[in-house]
């Protein structure tokens, strides 16, 4: 990387302007992705789907990593970091226009699409920009930068998901009583008025992408590469393959297992905050109490690393707070529950921003297809929210049928389900701890 050839202080100064950039794009992803906290519940009416189905909304958006990340790699292989980016937001805004046919027709399958589409313009824009970012200074200092990237990331999911709320969930207390009194035409104008609420933010959304799709071909972002892998003679045939690396493969592992637990984190609890009988007035603001508390944390990462932790000690504790959390979550009751999920961001903050400089170490030039896997691992979030779904939906089943009522089915279904994140962190613990060093020498 040419940034090694130059003094610290040079250094710095050149990587300022990119880091402001890149932490701009990390803004615009997650304002879209952290507004599925509030579609999750507003789908779930418009569509009448059960919990199970209704998690689908997330499992659009992250299963476009698998399906798109290496044809991403492939694609910024080709034309670089900063054209793969401007493609991706360009992508993203096609996505977002096909929320207007979807709302008109009320058909889940073409929400489902275009939240899809979206995901795929994502998919090509985290692809360039998480490794982008990894190698854009010292790879010892890259969960400090990534700290910095899941600042903006999580800010503007707060505001994505404040204002998607009040939008979207505002007044769907009075309209879900209606709609069970209501004849089938009157239902049918209800759920239409409701679903054409989508239309206005998703056009000015389609619009800023479009727009920024275009400055970002402009924006100066310096070409790097990653360092070359050091290796001796009889090293070259070790290094001949992405599949002799495990302390790679075990991160991407490490890694879909985090997304998964963030997206629960962030997607389930104002829908287990409805479950708990909490006014949907109050509950629509419960996933901004979980990006706070990972941007606050992530705050302390940027502080803290790597002057006084180093990346690997950052995930051990976020490992262990996670498996705290959990239990905590499962334990009790009420709003107190409910602020354990919250506490969830605390222990989720960090863990990505560990997770990649540790994968990444030694790869040299694998670092574009083992960026590729890191980002299909993404696909945790398409997998492990509709796993919670489904055992909330049996739980309850079984509940109600031992003659216990719907509302206090629901409410101990929606608490049960969060036994899902146990495994989840218990095997990112063991990444902290052993996988991240697998086959690499010692040194």
């Amino acid at each position: 990387m040419s940034n090694n050839t130059k003094s610290p202080s040079q250094a710095k100064n050149n990587t300022l302007v990119p880091i402001i950039i890149i932490a701009g794009l990390f803004f615009i992803f997650g304002f879209v992705t952290w507004i599925n906290g509030a579609l999750i519940p507003f789908m779930k009416t418009i569509n009448e789907l059960t919990d199970a189905q209704s998690y689908l909304v997330a499992s659009a958006s992250y299963i476009s990593f698998v399906v798109m990340a290496l044809p991403a790699s492939y694609i910024i292989n080709k034309i670089g970091y900063k054209k793969g980016m401007s493609l991706g937001l360009v992508i993203m805004a096609a996505g977002a226009l096909l929320f207007i046919p979807a709302a008109n027709a009320r058909t889940y399958w073409m929400f489902l699409t275009a939240i899809f589409i979206q995901g795929a313009g994502m998919t090509i824009l985290q692809t360039a920009s998480n490794p982008y970012i990894t190698i854009l200074g010292p790879i010892e200092s890259a969960a400090k930068r990534i700290a910095i990237m899941g600042i903006a990331n999580k800010v503007a999911g707060s505001l994505g998901s404040v204002i998607f709320g009040a939008i979207l969930l505002s007044g769907i207390s009075g309209i879900k009583e209606k709609l069970d009194i209501v004849n089938d035409e009157e239902k049918a104008n209800l759920l239409n008025t409701m679903a054409d609420s989508v239309i206005t933010p998703y056009i000015i959304m389609a619009i800023v992408l479009f727009v920024l799709g275009i400055l970002i071909r402009k924006a100066p972002l310096p070409h790097v590469e990653a360092d070359p892998i050091e290796e001796s003679d009889s090293d070259e045939k070790a290094k001949s393959s992405i599949f002799q690396f495990p302390h790679l493969w075990l991160g991407v592992l490490a890694l879909f297992l985090y997304v998964g637990v963030e997206v629960v984190a962030g997607d389930t609890i104002i829908a287990y905050g409805i479950s708990l009988n909490i006014p949907v007035e109050e509950a629509k603001f419960f996933t901004l109490f979980t990006l706070m508390a990972m941007v606050a944390t992530y705050g302390l990462g940027v502080f803290l690393i790597p002057k006084y932790i180093t990346q690997s000690f950052a995930l051990k504790i976020s490992a262990i707070l996670g498996i705290v959390f959990s239990f905590c979550i499962v334990y009790t009751t009420g709003f107190t529950s409910v602020l354990f999920v919250a506490a969830l961001g605390i222990a989720n903050a960090l863990v990505w921003p560990a997770i990649w400089p540790l994968a990444l170490t030694g790869l040299g030039k694998f670092t574009k297809t083992a960026s590729a896997l890191l980002i299909m691992a993404i696909s945790g979030g398409a997998i492990i929210p509709p796993l919670y779904g489904a055992l909330v939906d049996n739980r309850k089943e079984g509940l109600i049928t031992n003659g216990i009522n719907e509302a206090s089915a629901l409410a101990e279904a929606a608490s049960f389900g969060y036994w899902i994140l146990l495994p989840c962190y218990i095997i990112i613990l063991y990444y902290a701890f052993w996988g991240h060093k697998v086959g690499l020498k010692k040194v």
